[in-house]
Parts: structure tokens; C-alpha cells; sequence
């Protein structure tokens, strides 16, 4: 049987999610779709508000669809039975901003939260040395934990399998690895 396998990469700002997931999909030759809201948040050219969550999380949404539609042609051509396929973020990030910023989360993002299906879940954890970045907010540790925490919760109360993904450099990568190989058995 040919599968295609979404393994969805999150956790706090600077932990690394973008550099796993591109690091991720070359080791496994495959695709990896970028976090959306990097990109509309630089084109944005305002701060961002509550209602530009939603606009980031249909951006998101279309990122991942195409990445998908990509992956599935190359699983298509491969011959691999089980290909993965990697997401630099998803809505829980979304939800996770919006309730820690806001205090809220629109309901049409947790709805679509409710509709969307991962097989795999990486919490990057803040063990990263911060890098400073003009869209980053939060440099304080504790604030970094405390995301950390959010993330680990919501990810408890949901039925995707997970794994919390700690060290440096390649030791992260391998941890990653690790994780995903028994999935693509």
C-alpha cells in the first residue's frame, strides 16, 4: 500500500522548526512546507492583529495542500511505499500565538484544527540558543518555557502520536529520525 505520511514540526520561536523540517525532508528526500506566517507577516507592513490569525491560518492550510499535492506526485514516481512529508508549523501554532497573545482563538481555527489530520507530531523544545529576528517576540526563557508547556499541553490533548525533540545540530536531527523511521515501517 502507498502512503504519504504528514509529520508536522512545532514548538516555540527560534527551536529550530524550519531548519529540522528542511534538514528533514532532504535526509528522506521528499517535501516540507514552509510556515506561511513568516511570509505574510514580512509582507504585512502593519503589526499583525487578532484578525489576521485566520488570513495566516488559511495561508498555512494552502501551504501544506500544495506541499501535499507535490509530495503525493513524488511518492508517484518514487519506489517507496511510505513517503514522508514535512510542515514547518500548523494551526496548533496558531492557536497556541492567538491564546497566549489574545487570550482567545477564533472558533474557525479550532475548527479547522478539529478537521485536520497529522500522523506525526515534533515539539521542538527551547533548548536552542535564541536568535534575534525582527518577527520573534520572546527572548526571555521563561516566556520560552512557558510556550513550551502550552505546546506540550495541547499536544497531550490531542490523539496524534508525539514526541518532544531536545539537543543540537545533528544530535536534534537524529532524535527526529528516530521518531519518524517506525512510522515509514
Amino acid at each position: 500500500m502507498i502512503m504519504l505520511k504528514k509529520i508536522v514540526i512545532i514548538g516555540p520561536e527560534s527551536t529550530g522548526k524550519s531548519n529540522l523540517s528542511e534538514a528533514l525532508a532532504n535526509h528522506y528526500q521528499t517535501c516540507w512546507a514552509k510556515e506561511f506566517a513568516r511570509e505574510y507577516l514580512i509582507s504585512l507592513g502593519r503589526e499583525y492583529t487578532y484578525g489576521d490569525l485566520y488570513t495566516i491560518a488559511i495561508g498555512q492550510l494552502e501551504n501544506e495542500k500544495k506541499m501535499l499535492e507535490k509530495a503525493q506526485a513524488l511518492l508517484s514516481t518514487e519506489k517507496r511505499n511510505v513517503l514522508p512529508a514535512f510542515v514547518d508549523t500548523d494551526l496548533y501554532v496558531i492557536k497556541v500565538w492567538s491564546e497566549f497573545v489574545y487570550n482567545q482563538c477564533d472558533n474557525r481555527i479550532l475548527n479547522l484544527i478539529a478537521s485536520s489530520h497529522a500522523d506525526l507530531y515534533l515539539l521542538c523544545y527551547p533548548d536552542l540558543p535564541w536568535e534575534e529576528d525582527a518577527l520573534r517576540e520572546y527572548p526571555d526563557p521563561a516566556i520560552r518555557m512557558k510556550l513550551f508547556h502550552h505546546y506540550r499541553d495541547a499536544m497531550i490533548n490531542q490523539d496524534t502520536p508525539w514526541v518532544t525533540i531536545t539537543g543540537e545540530g545533528s544530535s536534534r536531527l537524529q532524535k527526529a529520525i528516530l521518531a519518524i523511521d517506525p512510522l515509514l515501517q
